[in-house]
């Protein structure tokens, strides 16, 4: 397994293996790049940046962050820190950025994880050479097939396949997964933070990111999603691990869970024919003219599967609209997302085990400077930094928002208050 040399850096612990994930939910596909990763590159702690309540696909994670969290670590992760919400259902530049910055902060990784479409891991690395430097030949070529009306990721694979000309080798290939587009990001963030991370991919076994049948042992999130959504349990319990069942079994009998972005449906509507036509266009990724073609839509529609069939095309792509909405749900702008990229986020520790536990102490006195936080509470009271306090009060906002997506009434919100860190 190729092992991609961005800088090398200093040892100054045991190994310790980062990986960015959404574990909605963890499944065996994760367990086996976890273990894999951890053997091969021989970490003897893990670290894993996860999104919480919301995520990149423009959808609710079907488990809350602490539950996920609780997940990961009974699947072997040391340490859980959450990726703030305004990278987290980000464009997957951002996604990307703002977990690299976290995972560089801590000062003690050695390794980043992720898993790939693509065994041919050089091209990947080409590819996100071309991206962070973009020579101006490549930049007219983005521009002429962004002229067609084409969506930006299906104009920038067009314009990478002309620009670099391999031979047997088809580049729309390459970046037409969103694993290996995500990687590309992850790999683009290293280089420009001269990061002492090495970056090691990991080949995915058996299923598509987005395949949505169950047909062996490993399984894509999306096909279990969709197992959950139409009640096939059955075929989710040879896919996850049996505490992962047992739990997501239990969170259903308990109506604790959030299965697709309908549950939102009522708030999203109300809000989008509520707001003005300028509110609409200072929603992130909203450009040249969408703004009106989502307002009508929200006035003619009474479901979001109707306004997002109304409204996407070969610009808007359906995880792009879904993106947006939740910008509506959550009144995330534009400002917004530029502050999260002008910014280092903090590091939130939702959960860990003993060796965990061991790595907060490591990286505490490693970085005095950090801003880590244990206690939410604490941290709005004491910090004097309003641009983190305004990150860390959208994750409290989105917190409470999902709340809502629960048929019960037992849920209430302030849960950031509230729900201690997992320990396991």
């Amino acid at each position: 397994m190729l092992k991609i040399n961005i800088k090398k850096g200093m040892i100054l612990m045991d190994k310790v293996l980062g990986i960015i994930a959404e574990y909605n939910p963890f499944h065996n596909g994760h367990l086996y790049q976890l273990n894999k990763a951890k053997k091969e590159t021989n970490c003897k702690y893990s670290i894993a940046i996860i999104s919480g309540n919301f995520t990149q696909r423009g959808l609710p994670s079907i488990l809350n962050k602490w539950d996920k969290t609780r997940l990961a670590l009974l699947g072997g992760v040391d340490l859980v820190i959450e990726l703030p919400l305004l990278y987290s259902i980000s464009s997957a530049e951002n996604f990307a950025d703002g977990a690299i910055k976290i995972l560089n902060s801590l000062n003690i990784i050695d390794y980043l994880s992720f898993g790939v479409e693509s065994s041919n891991f050089e091209v990947l690395n080409l590819i996100a050479d071309v991206l962070l430097d973009e020579p101006c030949d490549f930049k007219s070529l983005l521009n002429i097939e962004l002229s067609k009306g084409l969506s930006f990721p299906k104009a920038r694979a067009n314009a990478l396949n002309e620009f670099l000309h391999l031979n047997n080798c088809s580049i729309l290939d390459f970046i037409s997964s969103p694993n290996n587009i995500l990687g590309i990001e992850y790999l683009k963030a290293l280089k420009k933070y001269n990061s002492n991370i090495y970056a090691y991919p990991v080949l995915r076994l058996k299923s598509e990111y987005n395949e949505r049948k169950i047909n062996s042992d490993i399984a894509s999130s999306t096909a279990i999603r969709e197992a959950l959504l139409n009640q096939k349990y059955s075929e989710i319990k040879n896919v996850v691990p049996e505490n992962c069942f047992d739990f997501l079994m239990q969170k259903i009998t308990d109506d604790e869970i959030v299965l697709n972005l309908s549950a939102f449906e009522k708030q999203i509507l109300y809000r989008l024919r509520m707001m003005s036509i300028e509110e609409i266009a200072d929603l992130p990724d909203v450009s040249e003219g969408l703004e009106f073609s989502l307002k009508n839509a929200s006035i003619s529609c009474n479901s979001l599967s109707s306004l997002i069939e109304s409204v996407k095309s070969k610009r808007y792509t359906y995880t792009r609209i879904q993106r947006i909405l939740l910008y509506v749900l959550l009144n995330i702008t534009k400002h917004d997302m530029v502050l999260s990229k002008n910014i280092t986020p903090y590091v939130r520790i939702i959960g860990f085990n003993e060796k965990g536990k061991f790595l907060v102490s490591k990286i505490s006195s490693l970085n005095p400077n950090l801003k880590v936080i244990t206690s939410v509470k604490k941290f709005i009271d004491n910090c004097d930094d309003s641009d983190l306090k305004f990150l860390l009060e959208k994750d409290i906002c989105a917190t409470n928002i999902y709340a809502m997506g629960y048929d019960n009434n037992k849920v209430t919100s302030q849960l950031d208050y509230t729900n201690n860190i997992v320990i396991i």
